[in-house]
C-alpha cells in the first residue's frame, strides 16, 4: 500500500519552495499525494495562487478556508483557529501517513495542532532558524515541538533543533528548498517577463518585498512609510514591488504600495510573480530591497546584493551580499546605494549561499517515502546535558 503523505501550503513563497518535493510524491508509485491549500492560496485578495498549482497539474485534496477580511491581532488569531477547524475535518477525511509542513506562519500552526491531537506523524521543513522580528519565531519553534522529523536548511538550524530536545536520528540537514529551483531555472526571456510585469527593466532595478514586523511593537506603515521615502532617493529606478504575505497589519501596506505605485510611472506591484517568475526577474534586477527570507536564502545564488531592513528577519544565515539596516529612510537609502555601488557588486561574483547548492527536495522525498513510521509520534526529549548525550555533530544528516 502506497505511503499517504499530506503536504500543507498557504502562501505563494512556501508553494515554490515545496512544488519540486510535491511532484516527487505525485509522481512516485510508492506514495500518494494528498495536497492541502489553504490561507492567501483561497484568497482573491492575495492572487487566487491556488490556480498556480492546479496548472501545475498537483491534484488539491482539500482546500481549508480561513482567511478573513480582518489582518489585526484578532483577525489574524481567529482564523488559526478556523485553520484548526478545518484542517481536523480534512484529515479526518484523509486519513495521512505523515502531514508535511513548512516553515512558521500562522496556518502551519494551526495544521501542525490539528495532526498533532489526530496522532499524526509531523515532518517539519525549515525549522531551527531564527526571525527575531516575527512572531513566526515562536511559531517555528513550537512546530519543531509538535513534529517527529525534521528537515534543516544548514548545519547550525540542524543543531538548534536539535538543542531544542529533539533526536539527532530523526533531524536531516537537506539544505535549503529554494536552491532546488535556482539549480534547474531556465530564466522567462527579458522581453516576455517585461510585458507580464508590465514594466521594463531600466538602466537601474529593483525588486521590492516587505511584510509587517509582528513582534517588537513597531508600526509596519511606519516602517512602510520610511521605505517609500527611500525609494523617492532613486527616482529614475525601475521597481517591481511583490505585495506582503497575508499578516498581521498587511493590508495597510498593500494599499500604501498601490498609491505609490500610482504616483510613479516606473513601478509595479502583483500580488504573485510566481516562483518561476520571480527567479527570473533576480537574473535581471540589480538588487532586492525589503525583508523577505527569500533574499536572504535565495538572492545570494544570483550574485546580486539584498538590502535586509529591520528585524523581521534577525537572526537568520547570511551571506556576505546581504546588508542589513534600521527601518530609517536615511539608512535605507545608504544601504540601496552601497548594494547598487560598482565596489559591493565587484566582490559578489563568487558569492557563498549557506543554505548548500542543490538537492533538497530529493533528500526529504527519500526519508518521507522510507522512515518507519510506527511509533514516530513517541517522543522522547533529547538532554543536551545527559552525559554521553549526541551533540548533533555526527548522525542524522542527510547532506
Amino acid at each position: 500500500m502506497s505511503r499517504k503523505i499530506a503536504i500543507v501550503t498557504g502562501t505563494r513563497a512556501e508553494y515554490g519552495l515545496l512544488k519540486r518535493l510535491i511532484a516527487r510524491v505525485h509522481e512516485a508509485d510508492d506514495t500518494q499525494l494528498q495536497l492541502i491549500a489553504t490561507a492567501a492560496h483561497l484568497s482573491p485578495e492575495f492572487g487566487t495562487t491556488v490556480r498556480e498549482i492546479e496548472a501545475d497539474g498537483f491534484p488539491i485534496a482539500e482546500r481549508v478556508e480561513i482567511l478573513l477580511s480582518s489582518d489585526s491581532a484578532v483577525g489574524v488569531t481567529k482564523a488559526a483557529g478556523l485553520g484548526m477547524i478545518g484542517f481536523a475535518d480534512a484529515f479526518a477525511r484523509l486519513q495521512p501517513d505523515v502531514v508535511v509542513v513548512l516553515g512558521d506562519r500562522f496556518e502551519i500552526l494551526a495544521a501542525s495542532a490539528a495532526a498533532l491531537f489526530a496522532g499524526i506523524p509531523i515532518a517539519h521543513l525549515h525549522g531551527g532558524e531564527t526571525t527575531e522580528g516575527a512572531f513566526d519565531e515562536a511559531v517555528r519553534h513550537s512546530v519543531t515541538k509538535m513534529a517527529a522529523l525534521h528537515f534543516t536548511g544548514a548545519e547550525p538550524y540542524r543543531n538548534r533543533v536539535i538543542q531544542l530536545g529533539e533526536d539527532p536520528a530523526r533531524v536531516f540537514n537537506v539544505g535549503g528548498l529554494g536552491i532546488d529551483a535556482i539549480a534547474d531555472l531556465d530564466p522567462m526571456p527579458k522581453a516576455e517577463l517585461e510585458e507580464f510585469l508590465g514594466l521594463p527593466f531600466g538602466e537601474e532595478s529593483l525588486l521590492v518585498t516587505f511584510h509587517p514586523e509582528t513582534a517588537g511593537g513597531r508600526d509596519p506603515a511606519a516602517q512602510m512609510e520610511e521605505l517609500l521615502a527611500a525609494l523617492d532617493t532613486r527616482p529614475d529606478a525601475h521597481i517591481v514591488f511583490t505585495l506582503p504575505n497575508a499578516d498581521t497589519g498587511g493590508r495597510a501596506l498593500i494599499a500604501m504600495i498601490e498609491d505609490y505605485v500610482a504616483r510613479r510611472k516606473n513601478a509595479v506591484a502583483h500580488s504573485s510573480l510566481g516562483q518561476y517568475r520571480y527567479l527570473s526577474a533576480l537574473t535581471y534586477v540589480d538588487g532586492v530591497v525589503g525583508n523577505s527570507s527569500s533574499a536572504l536564502a535565495e538572492v545570494p545564488s544570483f550574485g546580486i546584493g539584498s538590502l535586509d531592513i529591520g528585524e523581521r528577519q534577525a537572526g537568520r544565515l547570511r551571506a556576505k551580499s546581504v546588508v542589513n539596516c534600521d527601518a530609517e529612510r536615511t539608512a535605507i537609502a545608504g544601504g540601496i546605494a552601497q548594494i547598487l555601488s560598482p565596489e559591493f557588486r565587484a566582490g559578489l561574483e563568487h558569492v557563498e549561499n549557506p543554505y548548500g547548492s542543490g538537492g533538497a527536495s530529493a533528500a526529504i522525498f527519500d526519508v518521507l517515502r522510507s522512515h518507519p513510521l510506527d511509533r514516530l509520534t513517541v517522543k522522547r526529549f533529547h538532554d543536551l546535558t545527559t552525559p554521553g548525550s549526541d551533540s548533533g555533530d555526527s548522525t542524522g544528516g542527510a547532506g
